[in-house]
């Protein structure tokens, strides 16, 4: 059978009466699973119960069974009487979708022999790349801001700068399109404070989550290993003065999200801030 069915053109439709519980299905099933077109169905006649009355195998493994004929010595074979989950899980396996299996007892109710009769089909094939679709060109309404927040951690302290406002905070700022958030630490590094760093010495904490004001506000918390240079105020920058500040003398008047950078980092430092929640990312492998 299987020989035949990968050299014969695909079938609309397959069934077969007792025969599969003969070979095994690791050899039918990929075969009826190539020899069937797409969609097709497959209906299986199989046996529940062995000829000795037994009920089905919980593994697939053939049993020794024996075979009487009416005019011939009894002939020794091999069959496979396994459980319908067991059925229902290969056939998944091999590529095709169980509609449903019935248990057929027979009519005559001295008879301890049990027929499965399963329906399944042929799914169809998958592209060979998954497709997706566009966004919709109506533009969202704006319901969240994403930035990030760099700890660089000297022998002097951890670094922050003055804003206008009057808060202190760490550098950093909001990802524009197309950066990855290692991007956006380096670029926001420069840009405020003339410091230089590379990809590979920003190491990502995790993800804090709070909502203000309407707007879901995520932050991402980063911790600068090395850098090049000395911090200096930027012109046109919004944050300048930037200055060296000892963990145990931090000031008063932290903003919001440098706060809840500092304790995602280090939780024993005594700085009040509204709760946001955090979210590590897990260690680079």
């Amino acid at each position: 059978m299987t020989e035949y069915l990968a050299e014969a053109e695909p079938f609309d439709a397959a069934y077969a009466i007792g025969t599969l519980a003969f070979i095994d299905p690791h050899r039918s099933l990929p075969a009826l699973r190539d020899g069937l077109r797409p969609g097709a169905p497959l209906i299986l006649s199989l046996l529940h119960t062995d000829l000795h009355g037994r009920g089905p195998s919980t593994e697939v493994a053939p049993r020794e069974q024996t075979i009487l004929l009416r005019d011939d010595p009894p002939l020794p074979t091999q069959m496979w009487v396994l459980a319908p989950q067991l059925w229902e899980d290969l056939l998944t396996e091999y590529g095709f979708r169980v509609e449903a299996i019935d248990l057929l007892p027979h009519p005559d109710k001295s008879a301890t022999v049990i027929q499965q009769l399963i329906r399944a089909r042929r799914v169809p094939d998958r592209p060979a790349r998954v497709s997706s679709r566009p966004r919709s060109t109506r533009a969202p309404e704006a319901h969240a801001a994403v930035g990030v927040g760099a700890i660089l951690l000297s022998e002097q302290g951890i670094l922050l700068g003055l804003h206008r406002r009057g808060t202190l905070e760490l550098p950093g700022g909001s990802v524009e399109a197309g950066e990855s958030f290692e991007d956006t630490v380096i670029r926001e590094l420069t840009e405020e404070t003339g410091l230089i760093a590379r990809a590979e010495d920003v190491g990502l904490l995790g993800t804090l989550v709070d909502h203000v004001a309407g707007v879901l506000r995520v932050t991402v918390g980063a911790l600068v290993h090395a850098w090049q240079g000395q911090p200096i105020t930027q012109p046109d920058e919004s944050v300048g003065d930037w200055a060296w500040y000892p963990l145990d003398q931090l000031p008063d008047g932290l903003f919001v999200c440098s706060a809840q950078i500092l304790t995602a980092w280090r939780p024993d430092l005594a700085i009040d801030h509204p709760p946001a929640h955090f979210t590590a990312f897990a260690p680079a492998k």
